[in-house]
């Protein structure tokens, strides 16, 4: 796969993958790229810097770029705003409440929900974990269940 900067004659600038130069150029040529910002089918390959690792086991600082302030875009290792913290704080506070009385059923989940479901067995509160055909498969079904927001250990592997 090759990845290229591609920018659109309104100077809007995305990223495509193409599997050759060729598929680039056919593509193109066939009117099968656009903008997804805009739509404009009007794409070029944008400049862009070659990945070059620094020679050895020695790192130098990069110079600062200049980024045009319609260009910038928030990245993951910013400084995390407080709201969202605390936001996320109360999301595991109730993660972890909700899961105060429910039972680890580890790879059992979608086998215990379906039987309380269906009445063969009684309900209680039970996490674990399925793959995601077998939560559309519960789903499917009209068995109510969701994704936990947070990851959960197994008790056999919490120190």
């Amino acid at each position: 796969m090759i990845v290229y900067d591609l920018i659109c004659d309104h100077g809007h600038r995305f990223e495509g993958w193409f599997g050759s130069s060729g598929d680039f150029a056919e593509q193109r040529e066939s009117g099968l790229l656009a903008c997804p910002e805009c739509g404009s089918a009007e794409v070029e390959k944008a400049p862009m810097a070659p990945a070059v690792p620094a020679k050895g086991n020695s790192r130098s600082e990069a110079a600062p770029v200049e980024v045009a302030e319609s260009d910038q875009h928030p990245v993951s290792n910013t400084p995390m705003p407080a709201e969202v913290k605390k936001a996320l704080a109360a999301l595991a506070k109730a993660q972890a409440k909700a899961l105060e009385k429910s039972t680890w059923v580890g790879d059992k989940f979608a086998e215990k929900s379906r039987a309380m479901h269906y009445g063969e067995a009684d309900e209680t509160p039970i996490h674990g974990q399925a793959s995601a055909e077998e939560a559309k498969g519960l789903i499917d079904e009209g068995i109510a269940v969701a994704p936990l927001p947070f990851p959960v250990a197994p008790p056999d592997k919490l120190n």
